[in-house]
């Protein structure tokens, strides 16, 4: 009798570890926009961690001021100084001069 509890008790603690394995492994978290400007059609836009790619490019998250959002290739000393400036809850994009209107999918 003693060796087969010892035995359940094995398989429980083993099924509660591949539970919890599975349970505590990281799904990636992204978020899809699609944004468009006066001159540029439809643009797919995505925030993918603490990164934002657009037109091809990779920017890296540089911070945060208020509401905005920084992001550069390299980030500047000074946040403001970023490449781009994204505003989530207006969608409104700025990058490299360009102003762009993004709606979340």
């Amino acid at each position: 009798m003693f060796i087969h509890n010892k035995t359940s008790y094995i398989r429980l603690i083993a099924s509660l570890s591949i539970l919890l394995g599975l349970c505590a492994c990281e799904r990636e978290v992204y978020t899809s926009w699609n944004c468009s400007s006066t001159s540029d059609g439809k643009i797919p836009m995505v925030l993918r961690k603490a990164q934002m790619e657009f037109k091809g490019d990779k920017l890296d998250y540089c911070g945060s001021l208020g509401n905005e959002s920084y992001f550069d290739q390299k980030c500047p000393a000074q946040t403001t100084q970023s490449s781009a400036t994204f505003t989530p809850s207006s969608g409104l994009l700025l990058i490299q001069g360009q102003e762009f209107s993004c709606t979340a999918l």
